[in-house]
């Protein structure tokens, strides 16, 4: 065949493109490119995966290679694409050291994103690790096992670990203390992590607050429930360097007025799109850094599209193109790119930035435009506010206080964003703020809203809805 649908990438936007074009096309011959080991895993368990709470490893794959291939997708494991020449179109891809071209039809680059480490000096030492791929959940969760007891089976790799790889770290002492540097999704939740194997647990902040895009009152009681939880919060210590034992293993966290002994650091500082194989490609990036794309995923050169973690998608709120690194927004986008490019043009929709969190048996979640800042860069006049309330009925069994901040749009009334925060059920609560935000929905809307109610679930007002007739008083 002459035309392959050409995909780069091998995880949530790729796969989810590739099945569905493989789905509506039978006969288009689709190649999938994924230069690691490992394709279609749910990132975000891996934390419950170095935890325990997930035993083994390959109950992170959301459709082993077989599965794959029995769809008629031709995955390529270890392959490399470090070119796109869309004049030609063609990839250029690295394997054992060769690199061979690739023609395509159409292709979608689906590079997902990487950890970023670049502020934190000595982050290439030993004993020091980031949370981006199975490789790295496996090498950490080696770290944390018994030198003495533990093998490479025991991760429940399925063959697919780099048993040498991971053999240094299952080597290792195992650490008394640990250092996690940033305390966003990841460094909470690997604080979560690391205290369940009884470890002395370190989070540093280059901010006040921990979850910055979570606001203040989430904030507040997060750090409050981690310090019960017995996690050592660093906030407002900005980690400068991590220096060695002289034996290139990690040995110190250093702060500009302060330094810590550790044995083991964890890197959580955030993701950067990855987009180095477009260099010299032509295709535009967007101001944050990742491809630049149309409602159709679309790049500016023709036959290129781009999808998931690497790209931009347009703000339901601000009109504006973001970058929002999630797991749902990936899959969507690609499932859409697929269908496109099957000859169903369809777009992949916006997105609002919403995210759930737990930290240890607290809910965290997070919808919009809520920074006040942020929100006058779009021309909103923002007014917040905050109301902690019941989970469920006061006389029902369970209830919890649950916290909502709403901000809307002084001139308009129009709801901008929220978050929350509580112990029962609080997360999934969010979908309510998500959702009236892609309605384009004002606080008077909202607070009208017919939502469930039966003690065992909610009281009479849920506390979204107290939280919008507050607000709306207030407009």
């Amino acid at each position: 065949m002459s035309d392959p649908f050409v995909v780069v990438g091998g995880d949530a936007a790729g796969l989810s493109a590739a099945s569905k074009l493989k789905r509506e096309d039978p006969d288009r011959e689709v190649v999938v490119f994924e230069k690691g080991n490992w394709a279609s895993y749910a990132h975000c368990g891996m934390p419950y995966y170095v935890k325990g709470e997930v035993p083994v490893l390959t109950d992170l794959l959301s459709l082993p290679p077989d599965r794959i291939e029995e769809r008629g997708i031709d995955l390529r494991r270890g392959h490399e694409v470090v070119a796109v020449d869309p004049d030609e179109r063609v990839v250029s891809v690295e394997r054992d050291g060769e690199t061979v071209e690739q023609p395509y039809g159409d292709l979608l680059v689906a590079t997902g994103a990487r950890a970023a480490t670049e502020p934190v000096a000595g982050a290439d030492l030993d004993g020091v690790y980031t949370m981006h791929g199975l490789d790295s959940a496996a090498a950490l969760r080696a770290a944390l096992l018994d030198p003495e007891t533990a093998t490479v089976e025991d991760l429940g790799g399925g063959g697919f670990v780099d048993a040498d790889a991971v053999e240094s770290h299952l080597r290792a002492d195992p650490p008394e203390t640990v250092a996690v540097v940033g305390g966003g999704y990841v460094g909470v939740e690997m604080a979560e992590a690391f205290a369940a194997h009884d470890l002395d647990v370190h989070v540093f902040q280059r901010g006040d607050h921990l979850l910055g895009p979570f606001g203040e009152p989430v904030a507040e009681r997060v750090e409050a429930h981690l310090r019960e939880q017995g996690v050592t919060l660093h906030l407002g210590e900005a980690v400068v360097r991590l220096d060695s034992d002289g034996d290139d293993r990690v040995a110190e966290v250093v702060c500009p007025d302060s330094s810590l002994p550790v044995d083991l650091a964890l890197v959580g500082v955030g993701v950067r799109p990855n987009t180095d194989l477009l260099d010299g490609s032509g295709v535009e990036l967007g101001d944050s850094g990742a491809v630049a794309i149309d409602e159709f995923g679309r790049t500016n050169r023709e036959n290129v599209y781009a999808a998931g973690d690497c790209a931009e998608m347009p703000h339901v709120v601000t009109g504006e193109p973001a970058w929002v690194p999630l797991g749902l927004t990936a899959n969507r986008a690609g499932r859409a790119v697929g269908q496109t490019v099957a000859g169903d043009p369809t777009t992949l929709g916006g997105v609002a930035g919403t995210a759930v969190l737990k930290a240890f048996d607290l809910e965290c979640g997070r919808s919009g435009v809520t920074d006040h800042d942020e929100a006058r860069t779009y021309g909103f006049e923002p007014v917040s506010e905050t109301v902690t309330a019941g989970s469920r009925s006061g006389y029902y069994p369970g209830n919890a206080e649950t916290t909502v901040t709403l901000t809307a749009d002084r001139e308009t009334g129009r709801l901008l964003g929220g978050t929350i925060v509580g112990a029962d059920r609080a997360a999934i609560r969010i979908d309510t703020v998500a959702t009236a935000l892609e309605a384009g929905m004002t606080v008077a809307e909202v607070e009208r809203l017919d939502l469930a109610y039966a003690p065992p679930f909610s009281p009479v007002w849920d506390p979204v809805l107290v939280a919008a007739k507050v607000l709306n008083g207030r407009l």
